[in-house]
């Protein structure tokens, strides 16, 4: 255990004491602030023209503004986890200090889980940094606690699968850049597939929607625990740290 908690601290202080941990929170909340921004006002200018009107329009700040704007969140990610990512493997790898570690008594499995609690930490730090928008929503409004909740859970579950699949491409390669690129496009390709699902045949198509992950992400935003979408996203996490796994592994015998 004290062997993850020197790599975790040696990997978080590295994000932490350079820009990059300030860089991508700072372009995250701008980004998901411009989105929930737009929202609100459209929100505002529909929940204004249905008092004017006394139409007796239903009117749900957790359906009508919450809703979108998480599963804008969940977009966003999807840009985002490459940047956090990209130099967890790569940047040992190109210094030499891969080696080190690997010969040092530190096993494999304790390298992956300090690094990977690492990349997560900058990743929960900087989806809690969105809660702000919400404690305005409780200050001058009435929305539901419970769907928020259960709709940042599915953020950080994503999260973990996405965080763990950067991880592994970053172990492939020792350029921060390609990493990062092949983590874009990991994700991309997460993300369509459930769009090929509908071209592609009544069950064919439901296999390709189920791997989609933002498909998962959906009842989350509706405020639905659903444990399907649960195990999904942990089996992803838990399957993409095997092949990180087996990647630091085959570096060892390639030298």
């Amino acid at each position: 255990m004290s062997n993850i908690i020197a790599i975790f601290k040696r990997d978080a202080r590295g994000y932490f004491t350079s820009p990059i941990a300030y860089i991508v929170i700072g372009l995250f909340l701008v980004v998901s602030g411009i989105f929930f921004y737009l929202m609100l006002r459209s929100f505002l200018q529909y929940s204004y023209a249905a008092m004017m009107q006394r139409a007796g329009y239903p009117i749900n700040v957790n359906l009508m503004l919450i809703r979108p704007f998480l599963l804008n969140t969940s977009v966003i990610i999807l840009f985002i986890v490459p940047i956090i990512t990209m130099r967890s493997f790569s940047e040992d790898k190109k210094s030499g200090t891969m080696e080190l570690l690997l010969t040092s008594p530190i096993t494999n499995s304790q390298i992956i889980i300090g690094k990977f609690i690492a990349s997560y930490l900058l990743y929960t730090v900087m989806v809690s940094m969105t809660f702000i928008f919400m404690i305005f929503l409780f200050i001058w409004g009435k929305p539901q606690f419970m769907p928020i909740f259960i709709g940042y859970i599915g953020i950080l579950l994503l999260g973990a699968a996405l965080v763990a699949t950067g991880n592994f491409i970053s172990s492939l390669t020792e350029n921060q850049i390609v990493a990062a690129i092949g983590t874009f496009g990991a994700t991309m390709l997460l993300w369509v597939i459930g769009f090929a699902g509908d071209f592609a045949g009544k069950v064919f198509g439901n296999i390709l929607k189920y791997l989609s992950i933002i498909e998962h992400f959906d009842d989350f935003s509706k405020g639905i625990f659903d444990t399907n979408h649960l195990v999904f996203y942990l089996s992803l996490m838990l399957i993409m740290l095997f092949l990180t796994y087996q990647s630091i592994e085959s570096s060892k015998w390639r030298g």
